[in-house]
């Protein structure tokens, strides 16, 4: 192995000279993923739109903590033995699911668990009610998903997004005027995250302080446009 350059000094790896993360499950075992820190503020800035008809992948647990004024809550799954399923449709064949129903889509990372993201986005925008908000969000750096009913395969782990692709992406569905897309993350809480460490062992500064070079995750408000708007 060649020599750093002179005057370079070696970084001192303490716990993280290691080949396995510290937590093999997002750190759930250390109190909560890192990443939810950041969904969960995005979620409480945005819970005025968590009204009315209520839509949410898995179980609603979000619709139920942020939602303010809701008057029915649906979850989607894929999955037919899902008991909380109201819904059980793969989002990229939801022909089934009736346009223009939802007033807001609580769609936290799942997009990239989709191989075909264009065909889901394409029917989220279609049964979102002119006015309905899709609170999205996407990762940019995670460990590969190993948590499926399979045994631990890769097989419906599929992207990783870049602002730019972000971007172009809900472009494609949504006018550019209607969406913004928020960004969180630093190369700090990107190793943090990717060890499995929980977000309350970084400080409330080093958790926000946003380094466009190194985002963790994206987050997208997009609102369906209204009729002639």
């Amino acid at each position: 192995m060649s020599e750093l350059p002179s005057g370079v000094r070696l970084v001192d790896w303490g716990d993280l000279r290691r080949l396995t993360p510290i937590s093999s499950v997002w750190g759930l075992d250390r109190g909560r993923p890192l990443d939810r820190y950041y969904i969960e503020n995005f979620l409480e800035r945005n819970r005025a739109d968590i009204t009315g008809r209520v839509l949410e992948v898995k179980d609603p647990g979000y619709t139920d903590r942020y939602g303010v004024g809701v008057t029915q809550a649906d979850v989607l799954d894929i999955n037919p033995s899902n008991q909380r399923a109201t819904i059980v449709a793969d989002l990229t064949k939801a022909g089934g699911i009736p346009s223009d129903t939802f007033d807001c889509f609580v769609f936290t990372q799942t997009l990239h668990q989709i191989f075909d993201i264009r065909s889901a986005l394409s029917h989220v925008q279609r049964i979102l009610k002119p006015g309905g908000v899709l609170l999205c969000t996407v990762p940019s750096v995670s460990r590969v998903d190993s948590h499926y009913e399979g045994g631990g395969s890769d097989e419906s782990d599929f992207w990783r997004f870049t602002e730019a692709a972000v971007r172009g992406l809900f472009a494609e569905f949504f006018p550019v005027a209607s969406f913004e897309i928020s960004r969180f993350g630093n190369v700090l809480t990107c190793a943090a995250f990717l060890y499995g460490l929980a977000p309350e062992e970084l400080t409330r500064e080093e958790l926000d302080f946003v380094d466009p070079w190194f985002p963790l995750l994206f987050c997208v408000r997009a609102v369906k446009p209204v009729a002639g708007e």
